[in-house]
């Protein structure tokens, strides 16, 4: 098995296979000035400088989370990036210490704000929290980025709705070519390249295939470290969904990581994987615990049902989590139903624990040569449970 490195400057990213093939599953590496990511890696979602319901600690020692994700727009307005900058970015700030990816903000700017002007400068738009008027560009949100000191930052992008019409989708896909420049410059005037740290594009294109190429196209003559696929879960189908990763993994190099924001399910994202795609993130695993739900490898698990009432046993006796195997289906099941918060708590690092290890496992079976196999039957037993 032969190890090759790409010579882009910004980043070092591993491919650990015997050839680079355009699609297929993956096993890479990906070296970041807070520490090194094996991929594919899912990447736990602390929105606003911490993963709810459990202590930067625990993601390192429980969930053994590689790196996780936090958001530009939140955390420009709260607490503000003067506040993240002087404490030592957002690693520092928030007392994890490890790799940290932050989103452009695009994604929230157009679907939290309200009264949005666009232009090619980039977006005005009032705050959903106090509704003063803010002025997002591709400068802006790179500046805000380095001064969160983001071992990976993403360009500012425009995120259209699934229903959109083509000549929308076509100006998105313009405009965040445009903005993937812009952000380019401002990237090469800032901090982050001196530091090791690394800026993606992000292609658009929605439902349209060709508008997906085109956009990957365009993204990859800028020759960015690494390229993420976005507007992806935005109202589409399932399978709508997987064949735009498709379409855009079969375009992207080889030779550099290829991140899926915002997705999925466990099968979705073994999918994903054999289609070439190496990171991912997600909310639903902390979201569904706190609607007392707990994924397995034999489906998802409503602790709030009956039936748990007096089901002793652990979570889940597969995995390798304490939160899994020291709590009984009963007793989380109680904590629900007299609503203490540590029920949440135990499910969101059961589930977070799930999904990072499911990427581990998927890792391992890369390797091996048996990961079409392994994966087929593993969704096979996930979907017969479900």
């Amino acid at each position: 098995m032969s190890l090759k490195t790409t010579g882009h400057a910004d980043t070092v990213f591993q491919l650990e296979s015997s050839a680079f093939p355009t699609t297929g599953p993956r096993a890479g590496r990906l070296s970041l000035p807070k520490g090194e990511v094996l991929t594919p890696v899912f990447m736990p979602v602390g929105t606003q400088a911490t993963v709810k319901g459990t202590m930067p600690g625990e993601l390192r020692d429980v969930v053994r989370a590689p790196i996780i994700l936090g958001n530009t727009y939140h955390l420009n307005l709260r607490p503000g990036v003067d506040v993240v900058r002087q404490a030592g970015g957002l690693s520092d700030f928030m007392n994890w210490g490890g790799p940290v990816l932050t989103d452009s903000g695009g994604f929230q700017v157009f679907s939290l704000s309200k009264l949005r002007k666009i232009n090619d400068e980039g977006v005005s738009f009032r705050s959903h929290l106090d509704g003063r008027e803010i002025f997002l560009g591709p400068k802006e949100a790179v500046e805000i980025q380095d001064g969160l000191r983001s071992d990976i930052a993403m360009c500012l992008d425009v995120c259209p709705a699934a229903n959109d019409k083509r000549e929308d989708v076509e100006s998105a896909v313009s405009r965040t070519t445009l903005w993937a420049g812009e952000c380019q410059k401002a990237w090469a005037q800032s901090s982050g390249p001196s530091e090791g740290r690394n800026l993606f594009g992000i292609v658009q294109g929605g439902r349209f295939e060709d508008l997906r190429r085109k956009s990957a196209q365009e993204l990859i003559e800028l020759d960015f470290p690494g390229y993420a696929i976005g507007g992806v879960s935005v109202g589409e189908t399932e399978d709508e969904m997987l064949e735009q990763v498709s379409w855009t993994t079969s375009v992207l190099p080889a030779d550099k990581p290829r991140y899926v924001m915002g997705v999925g399910t466990p099968v979705q994202l073994l999918h994903m994987v054999g289609m070439g795609a190496d990171m991912f993130d997600c909310v639903m695993p902390s979201r569904a615990a706190r609607h007392g739900m707990a994924y397995t490898a034999n489906g998802t698990l409503n602790l709030r049902n009956e039936r748990f009432k007096e089901d002793y046993s652990s979570l889940d006796e597969n995995s390798d989590c304490y939160a899994s195997l020291e709590f009984s289906k009963a007793y989380i099941r109680h904590l629900i139903q007299a609503k203490e918060s540590l029920a949440g708590t135990i499910l969101t690092l059961h589930n977070l624990r799930f999904f990072v290890s499911l990427m581990e496992q998927a890792r391992i079976h890369i390797l091996q040569g048996d990961f079409a196999s392994w994966s087929a039957q593993w969704i096979a037993n996930y979907q017969a449970g479900a």
